[in-house]
């Protein structure tokens, strides 16, 4: 499917807001004691270049959060574990991606057209499917996702599959959160509706867009197993109508299945 979307920039330094210099006070102190491994008050703020009261205070809020730990009997400051898993999830997220980037480019070379890899990740009250890599097809007319960019739960294909992999209630709880757009004449705006499409999904193994998020756009999508079995990411191909018609829709799905059972083999799954 074709997403759009911009990045903005704010200027760092004196003239950023409050808010903002505090974050990349806080980050700059994190920082420094991730290279300190763990250190007394006076040599983090140092390293970081902050008065010792300001590096106390930031430290103090992060050691609250649990990104920080503190030693009483040694006074000495450690990265605590929640700072471990985020980077835990950074790992997660680049094995992800190298797993699946050169079966992407397969399945775009049989294919000729555009494929992407989704993930679910928290929106607010409610979940939302993220695209994290993107395989743009050769075509002149083609599908282009920015990396990044959000797909809606009801009306998409790795949101379907994303939401099927969750139990029952926490897929209603996450539509039921969720504003419903209509995109289309063909998108699915009530909860019921959706439901019934993702309960298909469990059912039949794929997910079919078809226009609903936009006219013109048919989108096939497949779950990626982990190593643990549960699906880590959604994987689909995308392509106008025209080329993606009902008939090729066979074809589309066992090129996608099998690029996405080769990426589970990568992420260490073993099938069984």
């Amino acid at each position: 499917m074709t997403e759009t979307g911009s990045r903005g920039g704010r200027p760092r330094g004196a003239d950023a807001p409050g808010g903002v210099r505090t974050l990349e006070r806080g980050l700059s102190v994190l920082w420094a004691l991730a290279t300190l491994r763990e250190a007394p008050l006076s040599q983090v703020a140092r390293a970081a270049g902050l008065s010792a009261s300001t590096a106390y205070r930031l430290l103090e809020t992060l050691r609250q959060q649990g990104f920080v730990e503190w030693e009483e009997t040694s006074g000495l400051f450690r990265v605590g574990l929640r700072a471990y898993q985020v980077g835990a999830a950074f790992d997660a997220a680049h094995a992800l991606i190298h797993a699946a980037a050169p079966e992407m480019r397969t399945l775009v070379a049989e294919l000729g057209e555009s494929a992407n890899l989704a993930v679910l990740r928290p929106h607010g009250a409610s979940l939302e499917a993220a695209y994290v890599h993107q395989v743009e097809g050769p075509q002149l007319v083609r599908m282009f996702t920015q990396t990044g960019a959000s797909a809606p739960l009801h009306a998409s294909g790795v949101g379907k599959v994303l939401l099927a992999a969750r139990p029952e209630a926490e897929a209603r709880a996450a539509l039921e959160a969720t504003t419903l757009t209509a995109y289309t004449p063909h998108t699915l705006t009530t909860v019921d509706a959706a439901l019934a499409a993702v309960t298909r999904v469990r059912e039949d193994g794929f997910a079919l867009d078809d226009q609903e998020r936009e006219l013109g756009v048919r989108c096939v999508a497949v779950s990626v197993l982990g190593a643990d079995g549960l699906v880590a990411a959604a994987l689909s191909v995308s392509a106008p109508t025209s080329r993606l018609t009902p008939d090729a829709v066979p074809r589309f799905l066992a090129a996608a299945q099998g690029a996405a059972a080769r990426i589970a083999e990568r992420l260490g799954h073993r099938g069984g």
